[in-house]
């Protein structure tokens, strides 16, 4: 079966953002979208002929026809083996797992995260390298590039290949693989935590609600959690994934998982509660009144990592995303290990993790992972906290008191804008930057500004750097405003507005983290003029 070459012209913007191309699903069934994009890859990856890759997605709407024509191509392109979750499913985590265990040249993932699905909603592709992270900067560079000029892309005229089907067949020259997506992250799971333990949790009574959103890790949450750990049939709920996530928005947030916060503060509430999105990478805790931030979630765990088998030896450094908040530091500096501040983007932690100079970290939009895949994990979070729970016996509510007496709290809020017009943000941000050299000294409704700068990164292992990561405000009291530019949306753009305040040991810990932070929120906004910029008056999402 011969290759077929077909013509074809370039898109406008196929410039991967953060995590890979996202556009809206009608964009991508424009004829020859995907496959310009796929073939940009293929192109600009080495080793391709003869390789192994991994393929998978998060089976919101059109996942099915992108991996049957990513199936083709990568046939008609030279690869020996492709590795494809049953039903075209794998979660990102899971992919990452896959790709690393199988020691393949990489991955392709098809998600959008936490964004909407549907015929109306969003799509995404991303490729993950041979560590099974996120490709580097100059790798994504390299796929735009080449979609600037692309003028053919190879294919295979051939039927679609059956990918409910566990097993072997072959594709022209190409074994499909297709596996049960969630054996080999099980087993994983196995490996790292104390599953005696947890199970042993749910026998004495603890009750806990996970909420899959219809989204991937509905499978991973029921096979691990009620199977294998014993936790009551109807635990996870939500959980059979669907391609228009049953109509909601997949993100695991206050905002979006409401149902859920209603059930851990209604009067039979649970004992534990936790979501995930879209392709379970991100995670949401919560306990009995109890919302977790992202931040103090990545501290506690940091704080109580030696309870769990896979950190037994200690942590050997931690690292967060500059926007998230400082609470994990000081967590560090009490085990006397190092903590990195990184620009937002998983692919910064790879270079770190590869090294070996971290084995935890994390970030404030709900992402949390380790060293054993090079992705955010939000099944793996929630297990962490399981075992964690399980060793310590304490509730979240006591953890978390119990946390704050030991190291402070750090109040912590983030507001989204969402789909503002490019210009009005870009106009709201080359303003704001431009006034940062004179704010240091300087009173901002009786808030005495420390620094204002922006962030840049230069990456300790192999010293690339990234420029304009976000802007930030320091205060002399420790508070501290970041303002970001997001580059997960697919419409215009998304102002990501951060805010948080320390409250040393023995200060006030007991306040709703929207009252402690309603003044330096005022300030935020006034400081940086979103309402005279955007019309907005309040942020499409508070959390």
């Amino acid at each position: 079966m011969d290759p077929v070459i077909r013509p074809t012209t370039p898109f406008d913007g196929q410039r991967p953002g953060t995590s890979g191309l996202r556009k809206s699903v009608k964009t991508f069934e424009q004829p020859r979208y995907l496959e310009n994009f796929v073939q940009s890859i293929f192109d600009c990856v080495q080793g391709i002929p003869g390789a192994t890759l991994v393929l998978g997605g998060d089976g919101r709407y059109h996942n099915r026809t992108a991996i049957q024509t990513i199936v083709k191509m990568a046939a008609a392109n030279g690869v020996a083996r492709l590795v494809v979750g049953a039903g075209g499913i794998l979660s990102t985590p899971a992919a990452s797992c896959v790709i690393r265990k199988r020691k393949a040249l990489g991955g392709i993932i098809l998600s959008a995260s936490h964004n909407p699905g549907g015929p109306d909603g969003d799509f995404g592709i991303k490729f993950n390298a041979a560590n099974g992270g996120p490709a580097p900067e100059a790798l994504t560079e390299a796929f735009f590039k080449r979609s600037k000029e692309i003028a053919e892309y190879r294919t295979l005229d051939a039927p679609d290949v059956n990918l409910d089907q566990l097993g072997e067949r072959t594709l022209g020259s190409m074994v499909v693989e297709v596996i049960d997506p969630v054996a080999d992250y099980a087993e994983l799971m196995d490996s790292l935590f104390d599953m005696d333990a947890i199970r042993a949790l749910f026998a004495s009574g603890f009750r806990m609600v996970f909420d899959a959103m219809h989204a991937v890790t509905g499978p991973y949450a029921v096979e691990i959690l009620e199977r294998r750990l014993g936790a009551p049939a109807g635990t996870a709920i939500n959980a059979t994934p669907l391609e228009d996530f049953g109509g909601h928005h997949p993100d695991p947030n206050l905002a979006h998982a409401v149902d859920l916060v209603a059930a851990l503060n209604g009067p039979d509430a649970p004992d534990f509660g936790a979501a995930s999105d879209g392709d379970g990478d991100r995670n949401m805790i919560l306990g009995r009144g109890v919302f977790v931030s992202p931040s103090d979630s990545l501290a506690v765990l940091a704080a109580n990592a030696t309870h769990v088998p896979a950190f037994k030896g200690g942590l050997t450094g931690v690292a967060r995303s500059m926007p998230t908040s400082r609470a994990v530091d000081r967590v560090a500096e009490a085990l006397g290990i190092r903590c990195y501040e990184t620009p937002t983007g998983w692919k910064f932690f790879g270079t770190l993790l590869d090294d070996g100079r971290i084995n935890l970290c994390g970030e404030e939009s709900f992402g949390t992972g380790a060293d054993h895949v090079r992705e955010k994990d939000g099944l793996w979070a929630v297990l962490m906290w399981l075992n964690v729970l399980a060793a310590r016996r304490l509730s979240v509510a006591e953890l978390m008191a119990e946390h704050w007496s030991t190291y402070g709290r750090t109040y912590y809020g983030r507001h989204d804008y969402e789909a503002i017009e490019q210009a009005a943000a870009d106009k709201l941000i080359d303003e704001l930057r431009n006034r940062l050299p004179l704010l240091a000294g300087t009173s901002l409704a009786g808030w005495r500004v420390a620094t204002a700068d922006e962030f840049a990164y230069t990456d300790p292992v192999d010293g690339s750097r990234s420029d304009r990561q976000g802007l930030r405000v320091s205060f002399e009291d420790g508070s501290r405003i970041v303002y970001r530019l997001s580059g997960t949306g697919t419409a215009g753009a998304t102002l990501r507005v951060y805010f948080e305040r320390y409250e040393p040991v023995g200060g006030e810990h007991g306040l709703d983290a929207p009252v402690a932070l309603a003044e330096l929120a005022a300030v935020a906004a006034d400081l940086a003029g979103i309402q005279r910029h955007t019309g907005r008056t309040k942020p499409d999402v508070a959390t």
